[in-house]
């Protein structure tokens, strides 16, 4: 195995082989880390709370463990960082809103959180998040404008855009995101990052998300190998959930590298609606041909789906009036001007138009069930569209087609709850990634990893070239 020369560009993979072999420490590991996020967050944005105190004693804990031979779990001395909606304990979560007192006992670890401390990982910080994910790009009035590390001019997305621009820069080689309506794929394709949305259930989350069961919890890395391990720490039970799936004993790491010959993909390039970007649909194309080369039967085919849009939109904007009506009236004064506009919609949806809405989201569930008995995965592009200008909040006004019309192939699935991930295929001429998406069978959170590590073994992901932002 070779190395990168800085720690801070070394998957976890990779760091943890070197603890092993005692070419590196988790305290030579952090420390880099801290130094690329000193140097590179001012330009970024792309933590709102880093911890240098506790993530240092807590990388000298686990080099000790490491000099006695007795490491503490799969990701020990891993540097990561947690999105700023997910509780960890002696740290404000402030869910990149000002309403939200930073001025208040933290003393709960979310499930995600909890697991990866009982794991060894090196805790950071909380990255950077629009007011309680409420949008595909990475602004708030709270902590600003964050911006990709490809191209500052670009947003990396959203609403995990901290946890994808810390990864892509080198600032912690995992993080965790969640996703609602695309928010790990939308900025892991953005910034050039994997990113996987698992089955919903299979990582516990608590509290859970006022915006009802679309809402997942993944990782984002920059190897599938990474994303495995971190799988098989992230999906241990937790009570708290009791929409949670089961105990599953999957080991994510075996049969990673088995190859995908003989699978059948069905491959749809617009979904039947969607209107791509010419530079995203050549490159996607070339990627499912890469997979068809590596011996994956292929048929292009698309699902038989209606766009799905205004199913996302009305019951995510429902979920923003609920959160809307918990907050007193001087905190409403203060919100995301999006946020509002998005709870302000959701106002109008009687019970009635609510409950259609659901039944609409099941029966493209059934739907989508018994099309994926026929294929093992879905190939689609991640996002219509490359990376666009990074903005403020309030920028433009909020609508359905503002909100997730340029990215019409990630909701669909939050609907459906089944697993996909997104891995970059490419760039634009502009020099900005695109990203292949793989959508499994629900349950089949294994054969998404086993495939983009497929494709990953012929298509390795890139790091941007930091030296532009200095």
């Amino acid at each position: 195995m070779t190395y990168p020369s800085d720690l801070a560009d070394c998957t976890a993979t990779q760091l943890l082989q070197l603890y092993r072999t005692a070419q590196a420490s988790p305290v030579d590991a952090t420390l880099a880390v801290l130094q690329r996020i000193e140097r590179f967050n001012p330009v970024l944005n792309a933590f709102c709370h880093v911890d240098p105190a506790a993530a240092l004693a807590s990388a000298r804990r686990s080099e000790a463990r490491w000099q006695a031979g007795a490491p503490c779990g799969e990701l020990d001395g891993v540097p990561t960082s947690i999105k700023d909606l997910i509780l960890a304990r002696g740290w404000p979560t402030l869910r990149g809103s000002r309403t939200v007192d930073a001025r208040q006992p933290w003393e709960v670890d979310a499930p995600a959180v909890a697991r990866l401390r009982e794991a060894g990982a090196v805790l950071l910080g909380k990255t950077t998040t629009p007011e309680f994910g409420c949008k595909g790009e990475t602004n708030s009035p709270r902590t600003g404008i964050t911006r990709n590390p490809w191209d500052v001019s670009r947003t990396p997305g959203g609403s995990s855009g901290g946890t994808a621009a810390a990864v892509a820069a080198g600032m912690g080689p995992l993080s965790v995101g969640t996703d609602g309506a695309g928010s790990v794929r939308i900025p892991a394709a953005f910034c050039g990052n994997f990113g996987l949305k698992p089955s919903f259930g299979r990582v516990p989350a608590y509290p859970l998300s006022p915006f009802g069961s679309v809402a997942h919890l993944g990782p984002h890395t920059m190897s599938v190998a990474d994303a495995a391990l971190m799988m098989n720490v992230l999906k241990r039970p937790d009570a708290r959930d009791w929409t949670s799936l089961p105990p599953d004993a999957t080991d994510y790491t075996v049969g990673l590298d088995d190859g995908i010959r003989g699978l059948k993909i069905a491959w749809s390039p617009t979904l039947g609606y969607a209107r791509v970007d010419p530079e995203v649909a050549e490159s996607v194309a070339a990627a499912v041909r890469q997979l068809e080369a590596l011996g994956a039967h292929v048929e292009k085919v698309d699902p038989g789906f209606d766009d799905p849009l205004d199913i996302t939109t009305g019951l995510w904007f429902v979920g923003a009036w609920t959160v809307w009506n918990t907050l007193t009236p001087e905190q409403q004064a203060v919100t995301d001007p999006d946020f509002r506009a998005e709870a302000l919609l959701g106002q109008r949806y009687s019970a009635l138009e609510v409950q259609q809405l659901n039944l609409r989201r099941g029966a493209l569930g059934s739907h989508m069930r018994q099309f994926m008995q026929r294929f093992d995965l879905l190939a689609t592009p991640s996002v219509a569209i490359a990376a666009f200008e990074a903005r403020p909040a309030g920028h433009s006004a909020m609508d359905p087609q503002a909100m997730l019309g340029w990215t019409p192939f990630s909701y669909p699935f939050n609907l459906t709850q089944q697993p996909a991930c997104t891995i970059p295929c490419g760039l634009t001429r502009g020099g900005l990634p695109i990203g292949l998406q793989l959508v499994g069978p629900m349950f089949g959170d294994a054969g998404v990893l086993r495939a983009a590590r497929a494709y990953e073994s012929v298509r390795p992901i890139l790091r941007p070239d930091l030296s532009r932002l200095a």
